[in-house]
This record gives C-alpha cells, structure tokens and sequence, in this order.
C-alpha cells in the first residue's frame, strides 16, 4: 500500500518527466528561456496532457495497441483546438515566438506512449492523482529553468529589469538552454541517488514529439 501511494507521487520527484525519463525537453529547451514563454507552455502542456489523457483512458482497452495510440492522438488533436483558442486570447505574442513547440505538446509522450504503457493499467483515480504529479513534474523544471535563464541572459523577472550582476548571454539561446538542462538533469541525478532512489530504467527518447 505504501509503494501504491509513493508511486503516485513519482511524477514529481521520483520519476520527473523531463530530468528523469528525459521527455519533453525540447520546449524547455527552445522556449524555456523566459517566465512568460514558461507560463504559456504550462498552461498548454497541463490542459492538453491532463484532458487527453482523462478522455483518452475511456477508450476500450481491448483494442489493438496501434488503433489506441492513433485515437489517444486524435483525442489530443481535438482537445489542443480550445486550447490554443484561448492562449490566443492571453498569451497572443507567446504564441507567434514558441512557434512549433505549442502544437507539438499534444503529441508529447504522455499523450501518446506513457498513455498506453503507464496509465492505461491503473485504476481511473490513481491514474487521475499520478497525471496530475507528471504534469507538474514539467511544471516545476519549466519555471525554474525559465526564471533562471530569464535571469542570468537578460537581467530581467517576467520582463522586468533587475539588478543581476553577471549576465550569460547565450544562456537564452538553444545551446544555453541545452547545457542548462544538462546540469540540472546531473544535479537531479545525484541528487536522487544519494537518496537511494536508484536511476531511472524506463529512459526516454526526449524528444517533443515522443516525449
């Protein structure tokens, strides 16, 4: 029972979603730069995720693996539509900059494999409690990538000046982005093996798109 509800919770910490299994790294890599950027895709990210997921667990498990993949997607496509409807309302100027990366996230891994492999084998609460977790798994590294890229490339907080003292310019560039996630994912790692928790055997393939 304990195991049960520490699983649960592996979304966050014990299996991060982007520092652990190494999925959906390229929009914290490419757009991760600023909090504005950051928030826009979390929005995306957790309602596309969570409601595909949801409606997607009522598709009958009897059928072929390959037909409930193409529906898990097709699911997603339709719930992006209102999605993206509203973040032109909010986040209009975010939008045009993330370019690509925005209709990517709904065929981000949890839609698409994770569905199939992970949730579709637990019980409709569980499953809804341990989504929940992995969606702010990619919450958590979003903002705090984006704060501190924002921060150290351009001197500023949600677009607001600050007083930073050493500015790393190409920090907001991809590579900067890249190396920045590199360390964190080292910094996570050993962070969770001094715990004993033990490396992830599940990997990922980190890209967008198989997230």
């Amino acid at each position: 029972m304990k195991n049960k509800k520490t699983a649960v919770f592996d979304g966050l910490l014990g299996d991060n979603t982007v520092l652990s299994s190494l999925m959906v790294i390229s929009p914290v890599i490419m757009c991760g730069n600023t909090l504005e950027n950051a928030i826009a895709l979390i929005y995306a990210f957790s309602a596309i995720t969570f409601f595909s997921v949801v409606l997607g667990s009522f598709v009958p498990k009897k059928l072929p693996y390959a037909a409930k993949i193409i529906i898990n997607a097709v699911i997603a496509s339709i719930v992006y539509i209102p999605v993206k409807s509203a973040a032109g309302e909010f986040f209009p100027e975010v939008i045009s900059r993330v370019g690509i990366y925005f209709p990517l996230l709904a065929v981000n891994s949890l839609i698409v494999v994770q569905s199939e492999t992970k949730f579709s084998r637990m019980k409709r609460g569980s499953m809804i409690a341990s989504l929940v977790f992995y969606i702010l798994g990619f919450d958590a590294v979003m903002i705090v990538t984006a704060f501190v890229r924002e921060l150290f490339a351009y001197g500023t907080i949600a677009g607001r000046l600050v007083d930073a003292d050493t500015l790393i310019s190409g920090l907001g560039l991809p590579f900067g982005g890249f190396i920045f996630l590199g360390l964190l994912c080292g910094l996570y790692r050993k962070l969770r093996s001094a715990s004993g928790r033990g490396e992830n055997k599940s990997g990922g393939d980190g890209n967008v798109s198989g997230n």
